[in-house]
């Protein structure tokens, strides 16, 4: 089974503190979180101590390409407070997909950053899209992706999106899973509309037994646009359960 977390950015719209949300989080019954930008407009003093108090995990934090590659040292330094030990980079443009000579240089420069980052301590992932499942020369780019990079990168598979894409995230788990060390776990209509899981085109069952047969050490929930962001965090526990 794979330990449970969510992705703050499903919490960004609650007017609330942030060091109050993690509470919140935990006793939802979540082990860890994974942040998102809104972190640095918080207290971090009062982030790590709630991290301490809940005893929540940082499993990880999206972090922009440009900010590691620019700004390298206080990116480090930030997130080093709270006691992150990987970073995701949650976007790409879809240019940087839309052939094979840009899905090469995107893998070079993913490699390169996540070579920098191993130097330092700290494994990167790159987290998907629906845009990445655009065909080049009959291959989704993001299966290109992992073919032309190489570890240290990782993938940060979300199954939700990658079956909006009109791809399989069971058939990518089955073959790259040694470079997933987590998955997102969200739902969408067909037409890109952010939905609880369940409601929408993922195949929760066969995703979560995948899930389950391919070790991944985290499941993170998350819910693009929740009408009830609290209540869709306390239902994402649930979800969790089978993963």
């Amino acid at each position: 089974m794979a330990h449970s977390a969510i992705q703050l950015y499903t919490l960004r719209n609650v007017d609330e503190p942030l060091e109050s949300l993690l509470e919140d989080i935990g006793d939802a019954g979540y082990e860890g979180v994974e942040f998102a930008q809104r972190v640095h407009e918080a207290d971090l003093d009062a982030v790590t101590a709630a991290l301490d108090e809940t005893g929540l995990e940082t499993v990880s934090a999206h972090v922009g390409l440009g900010a590691i590659e620019d700004d390298l040292d206080d990116t480090v330094e930030f997130y080093r407070a709270l006691d992150c030990d990987r970073f995701v980079v949650p976007w790409l443009d879809a240019e940087r997909f839309e052939s094979e000579a840009a899905v090469r240089e995107t893998a070079t420069r993913l490699t390169e950053a996540a070579e920098t980052l191993a130097d330092r301590g700290i494994d990167l992932c790159y987290h998907n899209h629906d845009h990445e499942y655009e065909l080049v020369d009959g291959t989704p780019a993001l299966e290109l992706l992992a073919e032309h990079s190489d570890a240290p990168l990782g993938f940060e598979v979300d199954l939700g999106w990658v079956t909006v894409g009109g791809g399989d995230p069971v058939s990518f788990l089955e073959q790259w899973g040694d470079r997933v060390p987590l998955v997102h776990v969200s739902d969408a209509e067909a037409d890109r509309t952010p939905r609880e899981v369940g409601d929408g085109v993922l195949d929760v069952e066969r995703c979560a037994k995948a899930v389950r047969e391919s070790d991944i050490e985290w499941a993170i929930y998350e819910h693009d646009e929740p009408e009830d962001p609290m209540a869709s965090m306390r239902g994402g526990v649930d979800v969790l359960e089978q993963f």
